[in-house]
């Protein structure tokens, strides 16, 4: 429980602080009687619009949407997708805005012979051999659509991570080596009316209209290990295929954008990083001095969209790609955006390795600290975790189950409630915006202390999320510029088990709490 101090002197968030340093696990900056630090939400100083946080299917949904019993299922969506309360005030779940769908190549029906060993990472496809389209084979993945749709989701986007394996040069969901795409020239068309197809066969027989479509995932990365389902994609060849796309889906009464291009590392989006071929896309696809623009399309998103993977440590370079980032996108007009569609635990650094189921708070900061800053310094405009449900030994996860395709338990993780500060109380159509810290710390010297980012729903609510990474219990009090008498409701997650997104208190914009070590809070206003 916090420690509640009251002061009327002032309604800014005050936060303990002394000196330049940055506040770290080991020493927080603070010197005694120096216990204030005064952070302001700039009320008239908007940033960029949020447009949702979510996550993706892939790969486990295929079992349990089909497979775990009933009220099982409904419990991972309860935590995923609810935005409704407990009888004591605590969120049964984060709330997702968006759900990633994983359209899969087949080869789950080829099994073995896909020479994808793990049977959990391959992924059913709609393609018969004959043709035809078989719905059923994604049952588990439309099973959760559809209860995401209940729940209130209503922004969805179908990713692709490799075309029909009918269409491969090689009769596989991986490649056989090399930059060039793993689809055979011949069936560039194919594979455009495959796409529209399935979207209009969903939505006839789900009700569910996808927003977006990503005929592209990580396109840099080679894929040609038997690990899971994946393609190269040169950007000539990105061109190509969205220019067809966006021929045959002339004939569609679908909304569904073509999302580019989920690249697998940040870096790419906005300089070659060693590869020509596959790099600097912004410049590639939306300079109208390319020869690969397709920013003038109809079927195109005017957008881009990458994944956070290898550009997280040290924080020097988290801060410098995201930074370079915003530039780039920046010089594209007020029209055009940066979405963070994917990430999750990969490192193997001094800090963190991937390897290893973590359900405690340690993995959870981590990835506070790249939602932050892709939010607050790349300004991406959504949010996006990689796998919703996860049943490996792998810092993956929202929710882990045991590997079992027909049944298990169901493990909640911290990480889970982390994005949930974010999901559970940032909703489209969100506006963030800047804030001041009295004692002039940059992002730099700050992102191993104590931060914070501020956020006005559509409905006037404020929205302040505030993370700890220090060892130490620090001072706060809450206001916003211009601004009195807000009542505010805190909700907090730290390193206690039992302590996920609770509900702890009200406060009034002149009481000041302690922000416990190695946690996370987030403050929701009243509407006004």
């Amino acid at each position: 429980m916090y420690k509640i101090k009251i002061y009327h002197l002032f309604i800014f968030v005050c936060v303990a602080f002394i000196g330049a340093t940055a506040c770290t696990k080991k020493d927080n900056g603070i010197s005694p009687g120096n216990d204030h630090l005064k952070f302001l939400v700039l009320a008239d100083n908007p940033k960029q619009t949020i447009q949702n946080f979510g996550a993706s299917d892939a790969w486990s949904i295929q079992f349990v949407g089909k497979n775990w019993p009933e009220q099982k299922r409904q419990k991972i969506a309860e935590l995923l997708f609810s935005n409704e309360n407990d009888d004591a005030s605590n969120p049964r779940g984060i709330g997702l805005s968006a759900w990633r769908f994983n359209l899969g190549a087949g080869s789950a029906q080829q099994g073995v012979a896909s020479d994808i060993q793990d049977a959990w990472r391959r992924a059913p496809g709609m393609l018969r051999n004959d043709g035809s389209y078989d719905l059923e084979a994604l049952e588990g993945q439309r099973n959760f659509l559809r209860m995401a749709q209940s729940y209130g989701v209503d922004q969805f986007i179908a990713f692709v991570n490799s075309p029909p394996v009918q269409f491969t040069k090689n009769g596989k969901a991986y490649s056989s080596g090399g930059s060039s795409t793993n689809l055979k020239n011949e069936h560039f068309v194919d594979y455009a009316v495959y796409l529209k197809t399935a979207l209009e066969t969903i939505k006839a027989e789900d009700g569910i209209a996808f927003n977006y479509l990503s005929p592209f995932n990580e396109p840099q990365w080679n894929w040609d290990h038997s690990g899971q389902e994946g393609c190269p994609w040169r950007n000539s060849e990105i061109a190509s295929t969205v220019r067809i796309i966006d021929s045959v889906f002339a004939s569609t009464t679908l909304p569904t954008k073509v999302e580019l291009s989920d690249a697998g590392k940040l870096t790419y989006l906005y300089e070659n990083d060693g590869d020509a071929t596959r790099g600097s896309q912004i410049e590639a696809f939306f300079s109208n001095n390319s020869v690969w623009y397709i920013g003038d399309l109809e079927v195109v998103a005017k957008k881009i969209s990458g994944h956070s993977y290898y550009t997280t440590y040290n924080n020097k370079y988290l801060l410098s790609v995201r930074e370079n980032l915003r530039a780039k996108v920046k010089e594209f007009g007020s029209d055009f955006s940066f979405w963070q569609t994917e990430y999750c635990i990969l490192e193997d650094n001094e800090e963190i390795q991937g390897p290893g189921r973590d359900l405690g708070i340690e993995s959870a900061l981590y990835m506070d600290r790249v939602i932050h800053t892709d939010l607050t310094v790349a300004n991406s405009e959504t949010w996006q975790w990689w796998l919703a449900v996860s049943p490996y030994d792998y810092k993956d996860g929202l929710v882990y189950i045991d590997y079992n395709k027909d049944d298990g338990d169901i493990y909640e993780s911290k990480i889970l409630w982390t994005l949930g500060h974010y999901s559970r109380f940032i909703k489209q159509g969100a506006k963030r915006y800047d804030m001041w810290r009295s004692d002039n710390k940059s992002v730099e010297q700050s992102i191993d202390g104590i931060y914070a980012s501020s956020y006005r729903n559509s409905d006037g609510s404020w929205v302040i999320v505030i993370t700890n990474q220090s060892d130490i219990d620090i001072p706060v009090q809450v206001g916003i510029k211009d601004l009195d008498d807000l009542t505010f409701k805190l909700y907090e997650t730290n390193a206690d088990p039992e302590t996920n997104l609770d509900f702890t208190l009200d406060i009034s914009s002149d009481e000041t709490i302690e922000v416990k070590g190695r946690s996370i809070i987030t403050l929701v206003s009243d509407t006004p």
